[in-house]
């Protein structure tokens, strides 16, 4: 009778701690993640400099404040909209136009389209000095298909003329293909009865591209606008592996500056305050999306 009674309290026990045991994975990812955004609000609300620690002390928003009469941040925020405006709007006219000639199932585009992944598969910083070598006005060959052309000495990510739109053209030779996979999924997931019902009545392909497949289409292009969004306004290893923020300040975006505010200056408060920034515009933007 004992052992009957205890058999019971054991499965009890372990009938109630099944669901904490299942949540646990879930608490320790919380942890991990809220110890370190703390950790970051508190390190953003203070002047702390790593080479003068005796210096250091709590200053409210003290960092913030600067931010607003600092021209190096308004125009590292500058910087950061516009390298992620042109990357992801020019990635989603590409990769929306690509998904479109590869919509069709034929054994052709399938084996396109694999091809089409492979930058995807290249790590962006690997994918960066890669363009970095072949932009290089020695021996690159992007600069001796210029030169051939008739412009010479191409200055590529060394000039402030031409800087940001290399980065661009690398970012976009990476990422373009995430957005054709994420629109051709959703363009080969449409219902096919709209475009059967427009073909028999020959409705004009321009007709059917902008009031059936966009419409359709349009859970599938926030999706993928958000993700690249998220993605592009946080953008370092590309930017930091070509032109480590330069020529100047005219790439330095918020993970550049903050990454050399700490790594350089040792302004750990500054540093912070930055990703903080970057936190709530990223915040705001993937807010933005959800709800529409």
């Amino acid at each position: 009778m004992s052992q009957t009674v205890q058999k019971y309290k054991s499965g009890q026990f372990r009938h109630k701690a099944l669901p904490y045991l299942l949540s646990l994975p879930a608490l320790l990812v919380c942890i991990g993640v809220l110890i370190p955004f703390f950790t970051a609000v508190y390190y953003s609300l203070e002047r702390y400099r790593l080479n003068l620690p005796h210096l250091r002390k709590f200053n409210w928003g003290e960092n913030y404040a600067d931010f607003f009469s600092d021209p190096s941040f308004w125009n590292t925020l500058k910087v950061s909209l516009s390298y992620t405006g042109l990357t992801v709007g020019i990635e989603l006219v590409l990769g929306l136009g690509i998904a479109l000639l590869l919509q069709r199932r034929t054994r052709f585009n399938n084996i396109v389209s694999i091809a089409l992944l492979m930058p995807l598969m290249t790590a962006p910083a690997l994918a960066a000095l890669m363009w970095k070598l072949m932009t290089n006005p020695n021996f690159g060959i992007l600069s001796y298909f210029v030169a051939s052309a008739g412009i010479e000495d191409f200055k590529w990510a060394s000039s402030p003329d031409t800087a940001l739109m290399t980065v661009v053209l690398v970012d976009v030779w990476v990422y373009t293909p995430f957005i054709m996979i994420l629109l051709l999924a959703g363009l080969r997931s449409l219902p096919t009865q709209p475009f059967e019902a427009a073909a028999l009545d020959n409705v004009p392909r321009s007709f059917v591209f902008f009031r059936i497949t966009l419409p359709m289409l349009t859970p599938y292009l926030l999706t993928a606008v958000l993700f690249r969004l998220l993605d592009a306004i946080q953008q370092f290893d590309i930017i930091y592996a070509m032109t480590q923020g330069g020529p100047g300040d005219k790439l330095m975006v918020f993970q550049v500056e903050a990454y050399l505010q700490f790594f350089q200056s040792t302004n750990v408060g500054r540093s912070a305050a930055l990703l903080m920034v970057l936190w709530a515009i990223t915040y705001f933007l993937s807010n933005l999306f959800v709800k529409n």
